[in-house]
């Protein structure tokens, strides 16, 4: 006969036997999937409704994953995650309650669907059974349907009503964030969904093998483009911002084929603007001698890359661009549409078509005997230089001593003072016409191979990044994207500092996102333009004759208010300020700094385009 355990025995056994796995709910099995893609931060605003989501997060910050962020306005939320994706190149995540919060999402959602940006924007529910009954917030089909006003500004949109359809409308949406036409997607979840139990205590899908970008090339249009490239006499280049990840091989076949190059406003940063083949940027606060590369006689075709072919990367529909000379090279057929009158449109993975390329231009000149003239040509290309002061509009202004400093000053301090490794946001209004045209930073390589061919060269200060080292936004562009995508940039990378070229008029927007700087202990340098004006719309309606109204602004102290927020924070009125500035010590410093910069109100941004779309009516 067994003797019977003593019952201190019984309760150590019990005590000694594995732990059960802690059940897994339907919120942990989303942030499982974002563990998944190594995303580390997701930035939001909690409430009732989103709650679960808020718990699983929590439990995934104690185990040293994914930490959230808590800005101060949904939207600001949202920009944040479009500066984190623009950074890192993956998705970013932005999350926000029923009701009103979700619908303080839109504006921004709607600017990174139409910059083409990866995000996962996740919204809550009251519970199923609640719906129709006007519980709080509702934004159900039978509330306020978030639903139906995310349709339109998303690549993907659905309400998550079982948890059975958790893990497959998940995927699905994440699929379509990040092929080609990238942008956002809309996940609303009702809060009860979200704490039913997972029927798995791990994620059923392997998002790596789910999600791998496609390299397919069309090789009969490859050799179409060969065919063109062989016939023709002079090319120029139109790079656009979705270049990133091909910018070296665009660069090498560039140097290569010895064809100038133009970029887009927001293609600037993939580029140095020291490149020997360099003419600047077309399109809103460009250059004339971009026009002029394009507009050159000899010059029988454009390769337009990787461009959205809307008002500002066009110059208004320019015909210099917009004719039977381009080629137009995309990976999104929405934007191919936008160019008929082209010559040739193709459609692929914009890297592997220049790989390409490259490889059979090296191809053709090992199999044959190269001549005395084509070794003169290529030693020429190689010591070409670029004076990228040469097609500054007003050159005299961009080392003018003048007080209040001229904002083309302000620009060249900026470009001369931070170090290669800085990134900058130039928001909405005159700050992205003043980047655009007059900042120049030295020595920025991104991708780039020596001039004579071959592997490129590192040096300091190199990007990583597909970002550039100049990000805009183009199109929808709300003012103060810059602040929110700042503030996620510098989230994604905290071995930079980030410069975020704002105005006052934005800076009254979106201001408050400062404090979200302040508590992450970001370095960012939010350098605001105060001209005491919604400056764009001031010099627009000198410019047009039109009626001045709704354009001044009173008085601000921006330094005060970014020290109330928490950051260090200086008034510049002079170019002596600016030299004055302990710029190692801001680059350095664990927080955020504000630069109050009373600029020369009387000075007229880069706008020309503009004004002639808004002339002519298109």
């Amino acid at each position: 006969m067994l003797e019977t355990p003593a019952p201190e025995l019984v309760r150590h056994l019990n005590s000694t036997k594995a732990a059960p796995a802690p059940a897994m709910d339907m919120a942990d099995l989303m942030v499982a999937y974002l563990e998944q893609l190594g995303i580390d931060h997701v930035f939001g605003i909690p409430g009732g409704a989103i709650e679960p989501l808020y718990n699983a997060l929590a439990r995934s910050e104690r185990r040293g994953a994914i930490r959230h962020i808590l800005a101060r306005h949904e939207a600001g939320a949202a920009f944040m995650a479009d500066g984190y994706a623009r950074e890192t190149g993956k998705l970013g995540v932005c999350i926000a309650t029923s009701g009103p919060g979700a619908t303080n999402l839109i504006t921004a959602v709607a600017t990174a669907y139409d910059n083409n940006i990866p995000m996962l924007v996740i919204t809550g529910q009251p519970a199923l059974p609640s719906f129709g009954k006007h519980p709080l917030q509702e934004s159900a089909c039978t509330g306020i349907n978030v639903l139906g006003m995310f349709h339109h500004c998303t690549r993907y949109n659905s309400l998550v009503s079982h948890s059975k359809q958790m893990e497959a409308k998940l995927i699905a949406a994440l699929q379509r964030a990040t092929r080609t036409p990238r942008g956002p997607v809309h996940l609303t979840v009702p809060v009860d969904v979200f704490r039913q139990p997972s029927a798995t205590l791990e994620p059923s899908y392997d998002l790596a093998t789910l999600l791998r970008p496609s390299s397919l090339v069309d090789d009969d249009a490859v050799e179409t483009l060969r065919e063109l490239l062989a016939s023709s006499r002079s090319v120029v280049l139109l790079m656009g911002g979705q270049c990133g990840e091909a910018i070296h091989s665009i660069l090498q076949f560039a140097t290569l084929k010895g064809a100038t190059f133009v970029t887009t406003p927001d293609g600037k940063g993939l580029v140095s603007p020291q490149h020997p083949l360099y003419r600047g940027v077309f399109g809103f606060g460009g250059h004339v001698s971009a026009e002029a590369a394009l507009r050159e006689p000899s010059v029988d075709l454009i390769l337009a890359i990787g461009a959205s072919m809307g008002e500002w990367n066009t110059g208004g529909w320019s015909d210099s661009l917009l004719n039977e000379r381009l080629v137009h090279i995309d990976e999104s057929e929405d934007h191919l549409a936008r160019t008929p009158m082209a010559r040739f449109h193709m459609r692929g993975n914009i890297r592997a078509i220049f790989d390409r390329l490259v490889e059979r231009i090296h191809e053709v000149r090992i199999g044959a005997s190269v001549t005395l003239e084509q070794r003169r040509a290529s030693r020429e290309l190689a010591s070409l230089k670029f004076d990228a002061g040469s097609i500054l509009a007003a050159p005299e202004a961009f080392g003018s001593e003048a007080s209040p400093i001229k904002p083309q000053r302000l620009m060249g301090d900026l470009s001369r003072l931070f170090p290669p490794t800085t990134r900058y946001l130039a928001d909405t209004g005159n700050s992205v016409a003043w980047a655009t045209h007059y900042l120049q930073p030295q020595d920025r390589r991104m991708g780039e191979r020596r001039l004579g061919g071959g592997e490129r060269k590192r040096v300091p200060g190199q990007r990583l990044t597909t970002g550039g080292w100049l990000r805009v936004t183009m199109n929808f562009a709300p003012m103060g994207w810059a602040i929110g995508g700042a503030v996620g940039t510098a989230a994604a990378n905290r071995g930079s500092p980030v410069v975020c070229i704002t105005g006052d008029g934005s800076m009254l927007m979106n201001g408050q996102e400062i404090s979200v700087a302040v508590a992450e202990r970001l370095c960012v340098v939010f350098v605001v333009l105060n001209d005491r004006s919604l400056g764009m719309v001031k010099h627009g309606q000198r410019l047009a004759h039109a009626e001045a109204i709704g354009c001044e602004l009173p008085a601000t102290d921006f330094a005060m208010l970014g020290r109330a927020l928490g950051a260090e924070a200086h008034t510049i009125r002079s170019p002596a300020d600016m030299d004055a500035l302990d710029i190692a010590a801001i680059c350095g410093r664990a927080g955020p700094t504000l630069l109050d910069v009373h600029i020369d109100p009387d000075e007229v941004p880069p706008m020309n385009a503009r004004m002639r779309v808004l002339a002519a009516g298109l």
